[in-house]
């Protein structure tokens, strides 16, 4: 896989736990994730002509 063994994957594990410690690594892979998805998103915005609507407001028309 690109070069890169066990021991070289090893370091970068425990390098990472020692910058961001064991308790604050999911929320940083939680950020990466979220990253990913809106750039995923926006990219898709990017190819799609017709722009997307919100689902959250369409909720009919309100009777007053």
């Amino acid at each position: 896989m690109f070069g890169v063994g066990w021991s070289e994957i090893l370091l970068i594990v425990v390098i990472v736990l020692l910058l961001f410690g064991a308790k604050r690594i999911p929320e940083v892979m939680r950020s990466i994730g979220k990253g990913v998805r809106e750039l995923k998103r926006g990219m898709n915005g990017i190819d799609s002509d017709e722009p997307e609507k919100d689902h959250k407001d369409d909720k009919g028309p309100k009777a007053d």
